[in-house]
């Protein structure tokens, strides 16, 4: 058992998993610090002008969501900038999510001073200087309306880094979700009809309902027929216990297929559905620009939601609306925040966010009559997995390089490592 081999994806391959957005984000993150610097400097050097206390108290407040952003603007430049650095062993593309958690526990902290601060109001109400805290507010609105707006850039801070990753995460044979597997009866026995793309383009495969001799893939075809009319003949390859269409198959995945096989034809439809997006997402979000994204999105809902109790307090004297806004922000706060730690701490502890990815990796190694004795997947940057398999196999010509062939399909996989060892029957 001890001739182990080992290997990872290509000779000399380097470690940076940054997400396909980083440089573009970074940019983003440094304006809007740029913003609120420059809206901080001008109401405290106003309110220090003109005696307003409440100019200067929102000029200090801007000044910690300028913090804020600066620590999603430095984990930016300087997770670039130590991209190739050899002492980070899987690269700096968790930089970014480290940051998101950093940012999560401070939004935790903003909740709970402005929960503090809004409860402390309601027991001891304090004047508010109404005609003063309106229009500040709703300049501190349009700030963080222009913060939004320079984050969102159209992608609110997701990362897709291939031109074909749209994670419906279709999988096969019995693994797959109810709806995404058809099932046909031939007189040779059930066969499951699907369209693999999960991290690979997509493909049909039919695959026999219980373990057998697949079809002769030379005399099975798959037509589809599209709403509009058109159609598309695919033909299969064997690959060792299933049929795969040698051709990908081109979005949407909303069409009737027919199975034309020696022993009849057979008809399955598809819809188009989004059943795999949430592990899609979970893969190639980048946290940091969600941190940032969250912070300001908090701090905009925070001042809508003054707006509305200084205007009530002021129109009805309903001066105690003033603190129930506040507490109201303080609680959809503190739910942003658990969600963010929630998502990055996940990260951080290399949970696997894509359990699907890691059943597919299996498949693709088990269909070809091996073993997966050990497996390990997890996210080392926004659109990048990793993976380690250790496989068992009686085929002695199979080394690491054929289960690189064999997974370089996955498109997320950035960084395999591979051991292969003699199966006990062949040892």
């Amino acid at each position: 058992m001890s001739d182990f081999k080992n290997a990872a994806f290509g000779a000399g391959h380097d470690h940076i998993f940054l997400g396909a957005g980083h440089e573009k984000n970074e940019r983003k993150t440094w304006a809007v610090i740029g913003l609120c610097s420059a809206m901080m400097l001008i109401e405290i050097v106003g309110g220090s002008m003109f005696g307003s206390l409440a100019l200067v108290a929102d000029g200090l407040h801007m000044s910690t969501h300028a913090g804020a952003m600066l620590i999603a603007a430095l984990a930016y430049t300087y997770a670039r900038k130590h991209a190739t650095d050899s002492r980070f062993v899987f690269g700096t593309g968790k930089l970014g999510d480290l940051a998101g958690f950093t940012s999560a526990i401070v939004l935790a902290m903003i909740a709970l001073l402005i929960g503090y601060e809004a409860v402390s109001r309601f027991l001891s109400p304090i004047p508010i200087h109404l005609g003063e805290a309106i229009p500040i507010a709703v300049v501190g609105l349009l700030v963080n309306l222009a913060s939004v707006w320079l984050l969102s850039g159209g992608d609110h801070g997701h990362s897709h880094g291939h031109s074909h990753s749209h994670g419906h995460g279709h999988a096969h044979d019995d693994h797959a979700h109810e709806g995404e597997v058809r099932k046909i009866h031939t007189p040779s026995g059930v066969f499951a009809v699907s369209i693999f793309e999960d991290g690979v383009p997509p493909v049909f495969r039919i695959t026999p309902a219980k373990k057998g001799s697949p079809l002769d893939a030379s005399a099975v075809s798959v037509t589809t027929v599209r709403p509009d009319g058109t159609q598309q003949v695919f033909a299969l390859a064997d690959r060792g216990g299933y049929l795969e269409s040698k051709e990908d198959v081109p979005e949407p995945h909303a069409f009737k297929a027919i199975v034309r096989t020696p022993e009849g034809e057979y008809e399955v439809e598809f819809e188009e559905d989004e059943h795999g997006h949430d592990a899609h997402e979970a893969t190639t979000r980048d946290h940091n620009i969600r941190s940032a994204y969250v912070h300001v999105i908090a701090d905009a809902a925070v001042s809508v939601l003054a707006i509305i109790g200084l205007v009530l307090a002021r129109a009805f004297g309903w001066l105690w609306m003033d603190p129930l806004a506040g507490v109201i922000g303080a609680l959809v706060i503190a739910n942003w925040s658990y969600g963010l730690m929630r998502d990055t701490g996940a990260i951080l502890l290399d949970m696997n966010p894509d359990r699907r990815m890691a059943e597919n990796v299996r498949h693709a190694i088990e269909d070809r009559g091996d073993k997966v004795i050990d497996l390990h997947v997890w996210r080392v940057g926004p659109g990048h997995m990793s993976a380690v398999v250790s496989v068992a196999t009686g085929e002695p010509q199979r080394d690491s390089r054929f289960y690189h062939a064999v997974l370089e399909r996955f498109t997320g996989l950035s960084h395999v490592t591979v051991e292969v060892q003699p199966s006990q029957a062949a040892a």
